[in-house]
């Protein structure tokens, strides 16, 4: 069953109070309160509410290393998978950029098998790193065929494409995201701009950056970065909403993917909130991670067995393992191989013209995969022990396990972590491929402004702590001077976010630079440490301390505080820092403002009637006797000594310079430079495609009108001179195709295609029209006919055949009259204009145009709209009921004058009624 959600558009006024600012609100609420007009106020709610052409979709992006799944919410779809145009609910994470086209998906893949040095794939692994990192190192080590130069600016990688151009990571990632959100945008047919990505819930700060950079090449703005084990985990929830109660329940999810693995222990439970009372919330107590384990490192290890079998069948000299494009067919059976022998014991690899026109062919049994990865299926319960040491639980704490992402289907894996985490079975109850794109896009419809959902609290954690250190010079008792380094942890490992934190330095009285670096990683391996990269993150440094304790001399510090925030993406950002005082001031008298009114008030009355006493000359005000100067100086040093002191609180805004030591983000000028590299693309990309459009509508045109021009439907309407011209130029535009249109531009090609559309339309027109004439005159005369009859019918009443009360008539004879002569004058125009059609030639422009016709009907169509909708609302008039009882009394006591006599009255009921 789908969760509950609205749309802005099912009330407009709940759609205002939701959309527009809480400030706006409450001045709704003023002026309400001043009573004005119910239109006033509507007129200003209408006035705060968007456009209704404004995009109101959001959208999701379940953004793995392999596949990206597309989640849409719109007015009318609740959540949906977005289908791409192969029709297909995921798309493969590559780009292919030849020099004038540029591919995506399914399409980019296909040309990876015979030219795989332009098709980019896997980009999540080397997003954020730089040049050094063993990720790269072993990017390369899996795709040869590419060209991954340093960055010397920023130390990261770029693939140099040519000598002219090359792109970074981010950009042909960006790429990707635009593709993504042009499907979306032709599924929701509406534009879109507000997105929800998923990321690696083992994406460090640089990492993290860097997709938002992709983001914001691509057009998108990011509404959330959002782990993809809490997506799941919220999927999971929103669908179980009923089950969850204040008792907590601690579910596994075991997600292993196409590149990576992670296990995430979530607890579950309602809890009360301020804002809207008992609501159910999930949090994410324990996280564990491989980065390199997956499904794409076992299709490389078949790859890789199937390269040795066929060089081991010695049809060819030359050895498979160097030709890139002979090891791209390898690797693309050893996918579809891999899934095969997840259902099936043993299956045959085979590939027609693998090298030199060689086939090749080969058995392959599941022990042999299983042989070739068995030292990644004994990783596989690393992550679910790393989680448990994170959360501080043990499995039996654990309610369930479940699994998510496509690589769990290996029956190798299951057995390895059902025996890792000793439960009876485990857990398939959510969609594996599409339960982290569900609930992104679940979050994303509750982010945004134009839609409302029922709330679910998410409490994230960051996986890696960070901490904040510095130096400071001291003083030891033999009067040596030491520096000593401090710690202060920020953030520690599995910390809830989005959290605000404070950092106070207390002994700081001049500029000083204090660093953001992660905590303590004593829980990554080796390797893992080596590819989390560096572990310092920002030197900062502080200048405009010592001014502000020159200017605040008199007051008392109370430190230097620096703000920090890790937002909702997990993304930490330092959002100030101030010099704080404390100072003792005199505290005012505060009274409230109704007691001011009315002290005011009052003032006012007294002055008033001073006035009118004195001017009324009554009585004189009595003078206060003064007081001596002893007297006054005395009240003067007592009101001193009453007065309260308060504390004020002083802050001065401290300038901050940052200096990034992780991976250094580009520059605007450089973001700017990647938008428009993108955008030259995208244009371009725009233009193929229109080109392609006009190019495939003028050969339909040609080969479509040739063909008509032998048709008898056709030939009957045209001339001989005029067919020669027709199929000459039609002739003559088919041999420039075969030469020349298919090198031309769109411009050409457009002008081409107006020329012969010109040519034709005099014939095309003449044809359409005799095509439309039967079924317009059928309609038009069997409308006439209807109304015809009609008429009769009411005239027959009118005429007192059959008498009717003249205030029961809905129709007069007039109207009837207007109508029978509005339907003669259009079966006089028919008639008429049918023998003057009769007369004219078929080749000739006929006067009986569909179109007048049309006209026609709809004039009666109008004539007996305006008499139903009087019949409709017609109302019999009421009877005069005093009139007709002394009209029947007449009639009967002339009738029954003889029997009157003989009449009985019949009793009478207790009310006075006569009780027949």
């Amino acid at each position: 069953m789908l969760p509950v959600l609205w749309t802005c558009h099912s009330c407009i006024v709940t759609f205002s109070l939701h959309a527009i600012e809480p400030g706006i609100v409450s001045f709704l609420q003023v002026t309400m309160r001043e009573r004005l007009s119910l239109w006033a106020v509507f007129c200003l709610i209408v006035a705060f509410l968007p456009s209704q052409t404004e995009s109101v979709a959001v959208m999701s992006v379940d953004l793995g290393s392999e596949w990206i799944k597309i989640a849409l919410v719109k007015p009318g779809v609740p959540m949906e998978i977005v289908l791409n145009k192969e029709s297909r609910r995921k798309t493969p994470v590559a780009v292919c950029l030849k020099e004038n086209e540029r591919l995506f998906g399914d399409s980019a893949l296909g040309v990876a098998v015979k030219n795989p040095k332009v098709v980019y794939r896997f980009l999540q692994s080397i997003l954020g790193k730089p040049a050094d990192n063993p990720q790269v190192a072993r990017y390369q080590k899996h795709f040869p065929e590419h060209q991954l130069q340093r960055d010397e600016k920023r130390g990261t990688v770029f693939f140099k494409f040519s000598e002219e151009l090359q792109y970074t990571p981010e950009e042909l990632l960006g790429m990707i995201l635009n593709y993504s959100r042009g499907l979306a945008q032709d599924f929701a047919e509406q534009p879109i701009k507000d997105a929800v990505i998923t990321v690696p819930a083992y994406f460090n700060q640089a990492e993290r950056r860097a997709v938002l950079q992709a983001a914001h090449i691509a057009g998108l703005k990011v509404l959330q970065l959002i782990n993809d084990n809490t997506a799941v985990a919220l999927n999971y929830g929103v669908f179980r909403r009923k089950d969850i109660n204040s008792t907590a329940q601690n579910i596994m999810f075991y997600d292993m993917g196409s590149g990576s693995t992670t296990a995430t222990i979530v607890t579950y439970q309602t809890v009360k909130t301020k804002e809207s009372g008992t609501q159910p919330q999930l949090q994410i107590r324990g996280v564990g991670f491989d980065r390199t384990l997956g499904g794409f490192e076992m299709e490389l290890r078949l790859r890789d067995h199937l390269a040795k079998l066929f060089n081991e069948q010695k049809k060819s000299k030359k050895d498979v393992r160097e030709n890139l494009r002979a090891m791209a067919k390898l690797l693309k059976e050893a996918q579809r191989l891999k899934t095969v022998l997840s259902a099936n014991a043993e299956h045959t690899a085979q590939i027609e013209g693998l090298m030199d026109d060689i086939d090749f062919k080969a058995k392959v049994t599941r022990s042999e995969f299983e042989a070739l990865c068995e030292d990644l299926f004994d990783r596989v319960p690393g992550p679910v022990k790393e989680a448990l040491a994170a959360a501080e639980m043990n499995m039996d704490e654990i309610e369930q396990v479940i699994l998510v992402g496509g690589s769990t289907r290996v029956p190798k894996v299951q057995d390895v972590l059902l025996k890792a985490v000793g439960k009876e079975e485990l857990s398939k109850n959510i969609n594996a491929d599409e339960a982290a794109a569900m609930g992104a896009v679940y979050q994303a419809a509750a982010l945004s402004k134009a839609f409302k959902v029922k709330p679910f609290l998410v409490r994230d954690a960051a996986v890696f702590p960070i901490q904040v250190e510095f130096s400071r010079e001291t003083e030891e008792e033999d009067g040596v001077k030491t520096v000593k380094h401090n710690k202060r942890i920020l953030f520690q490992r599995m910390a809830p976010y989005p959290q605000r934190k404070v950092i106070t330095f207390n002994r700081y009285t001049d500029d000083f630079v204090f660093y953001i670096n992660y905590g303590d990683l004593s829980f990554l391996s080796e390797q893992d440490l080596k590819v989390f990269g560096s572990q310092n993150l920002t030197t900062v440094k502080l200048s405009g301390v010592g001014s502000s304790f020159k200017k605040h001399s008199d007051a008392e510090s109370k430190g230097i505080k620096a703000h920090f925030n890790m937002d909702e993406s997990g993304v930490l950002i330092l959002d100030r820092v101030e010099s704080v005082f404390e100072t003792i001031v005199e505290e005012k008298e505060e009274e409230s403002t109704l007691t001011s009114k009315f002290w005011k008030c009052l003032s006012l009355l007294c002055v008033c009637a001073c006035v009118c006493v004195c001017v009324c000359g009554e009585t004189e005000a009595e003078k206060p006797e003064e007081k001596s100067d002893a007297e006054k100086a005395e009240e003067t040093e007592a009101d001193k000594k009453s007065k309260p002191l308060k504390k004020s609180k002083i802050s001065e805004d401290i300038t901050v310079e940052l200096e990034v030591n992780d991976v250094l983000d580009p520059s605007t000028e450089d973001m700017e430079v990647s938008k428009k590299k993108l955008q030259d693309l995208t244009n371009r990309d725009l233009e193929k495609q229109e080109r392609e459009k006009t190019l495939n509508s003028l050969e339909a045109f040609i080969f479509e009108t040739q063909d008509k021009m032998y048709q008898n439907e056709y030939l009957a309407v045209v001339t001989e001179e005029e067919k020669e011209q027709i199929t000459g130029k039609l002739s003559e535009a088919s041999n420039w195709m075969d030469e020349e249109g298919y090198t031309a531009g769109t411009k050409e090609l457009k002008e081409k295609l107006s020329e012969l559309k010109k040519l034709c339309k005099a014939m095309f027109f003449r044809v359409e029209e005799r095509k439309k004439w039967p079924d317009r005159l059928a309609a038009l005369d069997m409308r006439a006919a209807s109304m015809t009859s009609s008429i009769h019918f009411l005239s027959f009443f009118l005429n007192k055949e059959i008498l009717i009360p003249e205030g029961d008539q809905i129709f007069t004879e007039v109207e009837l009259k207007t109508l029978e002569r509005v339907i003669n004058e259009t079966m006089t125009w028919k008639n008429e204009t049918i023998a003057e059609q009769e007369k004219l030639s078929p080749t000739e422009k006929p006067v009986l145009l569909s179109k007048d016709i049309e006209a026609k009907r709809s004039l009666l169509d109008r004539e007996v709209n305006y008499l139903l909708n009087k019949a409709k609302f017609a109302k019999p008039k009421p009877k005069d009921k005093a009139k007709d009882k002394n009209t029947t009394s007449t009639e009967n006591s002339k009738a029954n004058s003889t029997e009157d006599a003989e009449k009985v009255i019949p009793p009478k009921s207790d009310d006075g009624e006569s009780d027949f």
